[in-house]
């Protein structure tokens, strides 16, 4: 396999963990290029989502599908610490480990379980995880898991898909059982400013009971 739309291909067509690894594990070495050059801002914008609800913590904070680190970047420069990434891919860490933002790093499946205690996090994030062929929605109860209470989640959705992937059941299912509370729905924003227009997303935020 070769080039980029081959790559894409490989990504949102995986059927199981182990193809969408090998095709994270390719993509890691462009993947920021190839981002970037399309205008990606959901690094940021997630970052400094969390960063207005959870404000000033001393607790570490769990950067969910860390990719190879622009969300962890952002939030180190926002000023957290220590910052933990967890990501499928071990080659997807490696390129987030150069950021020299990340405290420590796990490679695990987060629809299998997250190798980490209960109530160990003071925030996560999640984002450009939960697109079709990723994470699926049940990673939510491990992510509501190990984020203390009072902590802060905050994760993207596709507009076009989250429906059908089976979000709302999950989402609707920890506020039932008193897990967490929503705090913000962000309005529905482009990820990519200079390509794929139509492409929407919203950024979820939930506060932890």
């Amino acid at each position: 396999m070769s080039g980029h739309k081959e790559i894409l291909e490989s990504v949102y067509g995986a059927q199981s963990p182990e193809e969408s690894r090998a095709a994270y594990d390719q993509w890691s070495a462009s993947y920021d290029a190839d981002n970037l050059a399309k205008g990606f801002r959901l690094p940021g914008l997630g970052a400094g989502m969390l960063a207005r609800h959870l404000g000033v913590t001393e607790g570490p904070v769990l950067d969910a599908g860390c990719g190879t680190g622009l969300v962890g970047d952002s939030l180190a420069t926002l000023g957290y610490a220590p910052i933990i990434g967890c990501d499928l891919s071990s080659e997807m860490i490696a390129a987030a480990r150069k950021t020299a933002a990340y405290a420590g790093f796990e490679q695990a499946n987060m629809a299998e379980g997250l190798p980490f205690e209960d109530d160990l996090f003071a925030g996560f994030t999640c984002i450009g995880s939960f697109g079709p062929g990723h994470a699926p929605p049940e990673s939510l109860y491990e992510l509501a898991r190990v984020t203390r209470p009072g902590g802060v989640g905050v994760f993207n959705l596709l507009t076009a898909t989250w429906g059908e992937q089976g979000f709302p059941k999950v989402i609707d299912d920890l506020l039932a059982k008193g897990t967490w509370e929503e705090i913000e729905v962000s309005r529905p924003f482009r990820p990519y400013l200079l390509a794929e227009p139509d492409l929407w997303a919203r950024l979820h935020v939930m506060r932890m009971l």
